[in-house]
């Protein structure tokens, strides 16, 4: 099993002269990464190392049928005793999630292959939720909601979380949000299941020790029909991570340290697999945020071992059997890489990629228009309840730019109006955001994480602040060109207390200088 570890003097390194400045060389911090004004090369080389396993072919049949996680998990799926890499292999699918943007595609598929009159293949299994174009006058988008509600009443879906009413959500009690913390919320991710969805982020779903990935809508329509898929097994990258986390430093700092260390294309196509002693600590959501971004790195999906914590979260959550699995200890990795997190500080993804990573403290001379905290990976409660912290930390100064929030779901809003913040004497999450002087939470959905119609709240359409350009510090997933609104927009991605401190300052800034 390759291993390095990242802090470690003795740590094995590939040359660095295509990087610049080495992002782990001896005369920096453990954590230290390239200048945020430097310009380096776009090259993207590992530093840490990752090779191929030397271990020689088991001689006993225990070792020789020894899987990860993820090979278990496809292996009972696919009702096979063992699989190996690369194997391609029928997977029957526990849950198949679509939204309103791949829905009606899919739809479409399910009723071109199998038939106009086609029953799907299993009604309870089918979990659809509006939330993407949700809050628009869009015809387009409106209509494809139509369509996802005409198809529920038609098979008769069990989980359908409908929204008639877009003038007030509340108004709606059967509408969700947005779609990958809905599943959770829902009861829909259980431990040793495979789920899949028209969503490259359904990877979200692997903090809770399952198999889960995106799919494009003619694999959907055909899961529809059928109720299984073809797939080729991923091998698995492990990911160890140990050592106290500072109290400034959130999930989202951990997975842009990793996206930045591999690269977007470091996992492609492979399994990436959390563990360790920081990972065991971190609550649900957080563990979330870690699986949701595994796509940015080209990984097929991420995944946390099920333990006591992922247990109690879904207590009254779900009543359905479920069945955690894990990686033998004789298990074979592709690469395994080691963190030490008590050492990390602060991170920021610079425009146009997640993997332009960065020190926050180095981006502080970066002047922004906008905040935005909201999306699968940003707008949970734990996310809000990190910027509300950070602003009675600072003593309630006021933000200097406009700071939206957009709950992930119904169920966030109402915590954000409701769940007191701890330190606070008591106030809730949006009596501290009015008083530093946020924008109201808006109604709950992807909102502008991915641009959408020019009417979508906050999203970043034509340059207004400065000439041809907005800056956007977002707790979102994606900074490319155009990802939230305008092409010419640039996005800094960052952890949700790097958000809120950015807000206070009108520049990038290192969370530290409020939590310290």
């Amino acid at each position: 099993m390759a291993s390095s570890t990242i802090a470690s003097p003795s740590a094995s390194f590939i040359p660095t002269k295509e990087l610049g400045r080495s992002a782990f060389s001896p005369a920096s911090s453990p954590f230290s990464v390239p200048k945020c004004r430097k310009s380096i090369s776009k090259k993207i080389v590992s530093v840490m190392a990752p090779q191929q396993s030397e271990r020689k072919p088991a001689a006993t049949g225990s070792v020789k049928t020894a899987m990860t996680m993820t090979e278990k998990i496809l292996a009972r799926a696919s009702e096979k005793t063992h699989l190996s890499p690369g194997e391609n292999v029928w997977v029957d699918v526990d849950i198949l999630m679509t939204h309103d943007v791949c829905g009606p595609g899919s739809i479409g598929i399910f009723k071109k292959e199998f038939g106009q009159n086609a029953k799907v293949w299993d009604r309870e299994k089918i979990v659809i939720i509006p939330d993407h174009y949700i809050f628009t006058n869009d015809e387009r988008a409106n209509r494809n909601v139509d369509i996802l509600r005409d198809f529920c009443a038609e098979q008769n879906i069990k989980y359908f979380y409908d929204i008639q009413d877009r003038g007030n959500f509340k108004a709606n009690p059967d509408y969700k949000g947005v779609c990958h913390i809905a599943l959770a919320q829902e009861g829909h991710c259980r431990p040793g299941e495979v789920l899949l969805g028209t969503d490259s982020h359904t990877c979200t779903a692997g903090a809770f020790g399952q198999f889960a990935t995106g799919i494009g809508n003619t694999d959907a329509g055909f899961v529809m029909g059928a109720g299984k898929l073809l797939l080729k097994v991923p091998p698995t990258l492990r990911f160890v991570m140990d050592g106290e986390m500072p109290d400034y430093i959130l999930a989202k700092d951990l997975i842009l340290q990793i996206i930045g260390e591999i690269s977007v294309a470091g996992a492609t196509y492979k399994s990436m697999e959390f563990v360790g002693s920081t990972v065991e600590s971190l609550n649900m959501e957080e563990r979330m945020t870690l699986c949701n971004m595994v796509v940015e790195a080209g990984g097929k999906n991420g995944v946390v071992p099920a333990d006591s914590t992922t247990f109690k979260y879904l207590e009254d959550k779900t009543s359905l059997p479920y069945e955690p699995v894990y990686s033998d200890q004789q298990a074979r990795f592709l690469s395994e890489y080691r963190f030490d997190i008590s050492k990390l500080e602060p991170i920021v993804a610079k425009p146009h990629s997640p993997d332009n990573r960065a020190l926050a403290r180095e981006c502080k001379d970066v002047k922004i228009d906008r905040v935005y905290i909201g999306s699968c990976t940003g707008g949970k409660t734990e996310d809000f309840m990190a910027a509300a912290k950070l602003f009675v930390a600072s003593g309630y100064k006021k933000v200097k730019v406009p700071t939206f929030l957009v709950p992930a779901t119904q169920k966030v809003w109402m915590d954000v109006y409701s769940l007191p913040v701890p330190g606070s004497g008591g106030k809730t999450c949006s009596q501290i955001f009015e008083e530093v002087g946020c924008d109201t939470p808006a109604s709950p959905s992807c909102g502008a994480c991915l641009g959408g119609p020019k009417d979508t709240y906050a999203r970043m359409n034509e340059p207004k602040l400065r000439p041809l350009l907005q800056v956007c510090v977002s707790t979102t997933n994606r900074n490319f060109p155009g990802r939230m609104g305008h092409k010419e927009g640039e996005i800094y991605l960052a952890s949700p207390y790097t958000a809120a401190a950015s807000a206070l300052t009108g520049y990038v800034t290192d969370p530290r200088d409020f939590l310290q």
